[in-house]
């Protein structure tokens, strides 16, 4: 059986495919339904974006961190947010405390996010950044720094993640509840396809739902399902299918079980594709087109023997570019202990530099074409991961079976089956339940300073001191009317950090007037 439960062959032949229609499902790369692939050329021409993800401590260490990863040889930037900020609160509040720096930096204020792209020229890299409830905030103070360094807003590229539904169904860094922060997001949609026309306005991610234990069908079921409700949600709203949908993207984990994730990527493309052409009537093939950046799966590291996980991670990597990724983080092999090391994270670079550069997987498009057995895995995935669509569509859409409490339910029974597994053995983890060692060798694994959280505080009391309090009191004043309004929320939300508001103090303007979310098994 594959990960999805679904069954595997030990034999692939053409009576697999006895309803295989290669025009139909296959077509050429860069055309519909883009089963091989969303760019005729794809690596033949140029390799995926090289995109490490780094943060942690402070900006100003963080920033030394992306110095290094450029220098050696990193293509895109992907910022990592302590919980903090993920959360839309300062440093120095008390849901902070013990959190400050620890998985990722602390970005409070303007002051913060400058510090943290000190010289490094934002017209010339590509930044992801891995947040989603106050995804917007740090939109709008990355924009205000590049316009600091003169670059014009047009020319930005980057992609924000920015899918909040995810976060009630597996992470939980959700702050307001569904309904509005969906108006947030489609909100963010008006304002970038104005101000930055270049940015992916959001990242639907399926890996932290796989991080959770979702499936791979599971995985590409509730992504896209999330995804019809942003386009819906924005379509709503009064924008139009083709002015938005070109800039959506996609995430996605990759797995070590190499097959199945190649031909998941393939399934996930196609029915986007055709998701788009038939429910939402795109006719712009790039609003058909599911780009998608990847990351290696960080739930499948061990600490144990954790120089193992070199090899765990070359193969998740190959199974993204075999699969057709846009752009790949491969994580680190002591990630399993604590932050990655500095020799780690440039192994790691190396790993995707190594594959990009010293194989031929960059000398012809779409290698497994054809292959009965990606081709046949390829459709039982797009079957399956098309009845459970169908299902949530049944209960009225991701909002609604969030809200019933299904796909948490469901990722919650696969993750239950995969430690059954494990712990009796069916599952084989090499160096956790076979082929284990007499002992691993001592690590010293890169530890956050708890003097952080201090020194942030001191920088937000100086901020808070320094500031025209007249003039913040403004601009807080009117993020609270667009909010109980119908206006765009970003720009009053822009005009604030501009004049020092904090993150914190933004976030909670938003929740004076639309609350918190709780979940139900919380009330």
């Amino acid at each position: 059986m594959s990960e999805s439960g679904l069954p595997l062959e030990p034999v692939y032949d053409q009576s697999k495919l006895a309803d295989f229609r290669p025009r139909e499902k296959l077509g050429m790369p860069g055309e519909y339904p883009f089963t091989r692939g969303v760019y005729p050329a794809m690596y033949t021409r140029k390799p995926w974006t090289i995109r490490q993800y780094a943060g942690f401590a402070t900006a100003e260490e963080s920033n030394r961190r992306y110095h290094q990863l450029i220098e050696a040889g990193t293509t895109g930037l992907s910022v990592a947010f302590d919980l903090p900020t993920q959360m839309g609160y300062d440093s120095d509040a008390p849901q902070s405390h013990g959190e400050v720096g620890k998985v990722g930096v602390a970005i409070d204020s303007l002051r913060d996010m400058r510090v943290l792209f000190d010289r490094i020229p934002l017209t010339g890299v590509s930044t992801s950044m891995t947040i989603n409830a106050p995804a917007a905030m740090l939109l709008l103070l990355y924009q205000t720094v590049a316009e600091e360094q003169g670059a014009a807003p047009a020319a930005l590229t980057g992609t924000i993640q920015n899918d909040v539904l995810k976060e009630y169904i597996a992470r939980g860094t959700y702050i307001y509840p569904p309904r509005p922060s969906l108006r947030l997001v489609a909100d963010t949609f008006a304002y970038c396809r104005e101000q930055l026309p270049k940015w992916n306005t959001i990242s639907i991610s399926g890996y932290h739902m796989a991080e959770a234990g979702a499936t791979p069908v599971q995985e590409i079921a509730f992504t896209l399902a999330n995804a019809k409700e942003y386009v819906a949600a924005a379509v709503a709203a009064g924008m139009a299918v083709d002015e938005f949908a070109p800039r959506l993207s996609f995430f996605f984990v990759a797995r070590t079980s190499l097959l199945e994730e190649v031909a998941k990527f393939r399934a996930a493309r196609r029915l986007w594709a055709r998701i788009m052409r038939e429910e939402f009537g795109a006719a712009d093939p790039r609003s058909q087109m599911l780009r998608f950046h990847t990351q290696t799966a960080g739930v499948q590291l061990t600490a144990q023997q954790p120089e193992v996980n070199l090899a765990r991670v070359t193969i998740q990597a190959l199974a993204a570019v075999l699969g057709g990724t846009q752009s790949l983080h491969t994580n680190a092999y002591d990630e399993a202990l604590a932050l990655p090391g500095e020799k780690a994270a440039r192994l790691a670079l190396r790993t995707q530099q190594v594959i990009a550069h010293e194989t031929d997987l960059t000398k012809t498009v779409d290698p497994f074409a054809g292959s009965y057995a990606v081709e046949s895995m390829t459709d039982d995935i797009e079957q399956a991961a098309t009845a459970l669509i169908q299902k949530i569509d049944e209960m009225g859409g991701a909002l609604a079976a969030i809200e019933r409490g299904f796909q948490k339910s469901e990722i919650e029974h696969s993750a239950y089956q995969v430690a059954r597994q494990t712990d009796t053995g069916m599952r084989v983890i090499v160096g956790v339940n076979r082929f284990t060692g007499d002992g691993d060798e001592p690590y010293h694994p890169l530890r956050v300073d708890p003097s952080i959280e201090e020194a942030q505080a001191r920088r937000l009391a100086a901020i808070r001191e320094r500031r025209d309090h007249a003039a913040f009191a403004k601009h807080i004043d009117a993020i609270r009317r667009a909010a109980e309004g119908t206006e765009n929320v970003l720009p009053p939300i822009r005009d604030a950090l501009r004049a020092d508001a904090t993150l914190g103090e933004v976030c909670d303007a938003l929740r004076d007037v639309w609350g918190v979310y709780r979940p139900p098994d919380a009330r």
